[in-house]
């Protein structure tokens, strides 16, 4: 019986999939199922994942025309066997034995999800990344760790694959990705699972590792695809609106998306000029569509700097088609 399903999207990653199919041999199991998905590649990766399902135990191979990470992703959890769900992408890898000790602490912790640390690295360099939530081991209500407002938590730790997930999220709706969004789509996914999720954990396990500085991945591409952001936060705070503590969490969700705006102003030299400029006014208009009132306290509250920015960026003019992007 199949009890965790590892879904790992591969889009054009020949160079580093060998080194993560590598990683999910030293992670077989028999109750451990690896689903392979090619997201339509063209440089080699699919000749690398048709021997990957001949050879690694486990191996469920889906082909499929690309749509982006978030739809080969929910391609993954239809595709799922699995009691309990994980991520992995395929330009990462994996410690050995690491699924079997994630899939043990979620099981003996008894809760809808876990959220685990990880490792960044960049050639030689590594550093770990920890959530940030000091109990470890523990299980608590994860609408009780959104806040506070001026510190990181949880949500904002949104990486789907620092974790696992019980089959019960996805019979409620929890835990696919919106499709629409080509990047942040995790943040929604984060926001979503924190406030109607009922039971989380930060086990002490840790065996991802990130690899930072890929040249495909769009974290390091300056087009219009890493303009999603603002669509992505503009749905945080609309369902973060509907909510019965609305009062409480809007103002760390309002944080959060200011936050995030400077730190796409401040890394604007890799964008092109004409998407640069874009991202001023879609900026722009997305401060003066938040509430004013948090606004104004969120600005008050940051430093001298960013705040002063994103007070001059939210007098910009913009367009009307902007500002209704």
């Amino acid at each position: 019986m199949v009890k965790l399903s590892v879904i790992l999207p591969f889009h054009n990653v020949r160079q580093y999939a060998p080194a993560a199919v590598r990683s999910l041999h030293a992670n077989a199991r028999e109750d451990i199922e690896f689903i392979l998905i090619d997201d339509c590649s063209t440089d080699g990766t699919k000749e690398i994942l048709q021997r990957a399902e001949r050879e690694l135990p486990g191996a469920v191979l889906i082909r499929r025309t690309e749509k982006g990470v978030s739809a080969a992703r929910n391609t993954g959890i239809d595709a799922a066997r699995g009691e309990y769900l994980t991520f992995m992408d395929g330009d990462d890898y994996a410690a050995p034995g690491y699924f079997a000790q994630l899939l043990e602490s979620i099981e003996s912790l008894g809760c809808d999800f876990v959220r685990t640390d990880h490792v960044r690295f960049t050639g030689s360099q590594r550093t770990l990344y920890r959530v940030p939530f000091g109990p470890r081991d523990t299980v608590v209500d994860p609408r009780a760790v959104i806040l506070p407002t001026e510190r990181s938590t949880p949500v904002d730790y949104p990486y789907s694959w620092a974790g696992a997930y019980h089959r019960r999220l996805v019979d409620e709706g929890l835990l696919h990705f919106p499709e629409d969004l080509r990047t942040a789509e995790d943040r929604p996914w984060i926001w979503r699972l924190h406030r109607k999720a009922k039971s989380f954990a930060v086990p002490s396990v840790f065996g991802i590792f990130y690899r930072r500085g890929v040249t495909s991945s769009l974290t390091q591409i300056g087009d219009t695809r890493q303009l999603d952001f603002i669509r992505s936060f503009d749905r945080v705070l609309a369902e973060t609106a509907e909510d019965v503590d609305a009062d409480r969490f809007l103002p760390k969700a309002v944080r959060t998306y200011c936050a995030i705006i400077s730190h796409h102003l401040a890394t604007i030299e890799k964008f092109e000029p004409p998407v640069a400029r874009r991202l001023r006014s879609l900026s722009a208009a997305a401060l003066r569509r938040m509430p004013q009132d948090l606004l104004n306290d969120t600005l008050d509250s940051m430093d001298l700097d960013r705040a002063t920015q994103l007070r001059r960026l939210r007098r910009r003019p913009s367009t009307a088609s902007e500002a209704a992007a």
